[in-house]
């Protein structure tokens, strides 16, 4: 019983902390490694506005699938960081819905890669 109060405490601390301070989405370590972390909850948020605002569609009611494919677009955008057209190539054909089996277009894919870089991992 006690671990569990315990549990539920540090648990409850830590949406606090993410709460309060909405900290980066990627350390420096994890920036030079390629990977960023999960986003905190202020993270997501704000990535999953961004993705709304391009097209409700991308989201599609899936939030967490738009945030692991956002964190692998984020590999791309670090694996290649000069090479915005195979950026965009790899989004359009990453980021896909029901309605838009085969991507969202080259303009909205470049969007949801600038909104991938400002939400996800600013540092590459």
């Amino acid at each position: 019983m006690q671990q569990r109060q315990q549990h539920q405490r540090s648990a409850e601390e830590g949406k606090h902390h993410d709460a309060e301070c909405p900290s980066k989405a990627v350390t420096d370590g994890d920036a030079t490694a390629g990977t960023p972390p999960k986003p905190n909850v202020a993270t997501k948020l704000g990535y999953i506005r961004a993705l709304t605002g391009i097209d409700p569609d991308i989201v599609h009611g899936r939030e967490d699938k738009a945030v692991d494919r956002g964190l692998n677009q984020c590999q791309t955008i670090h694996n290649f960081p000069k090479d915005k057209s195979k950026q965009t190539k790899m989004a359009e054909a990453r980021f896909t819905s029901p309605s838009h089996p085969e991507g969202f277009g080259k303009v909205k894919a470049a969007q949801i890669v600038e909104a991938v870089h400002v939400n996800l991992c600013p540092k590459f």
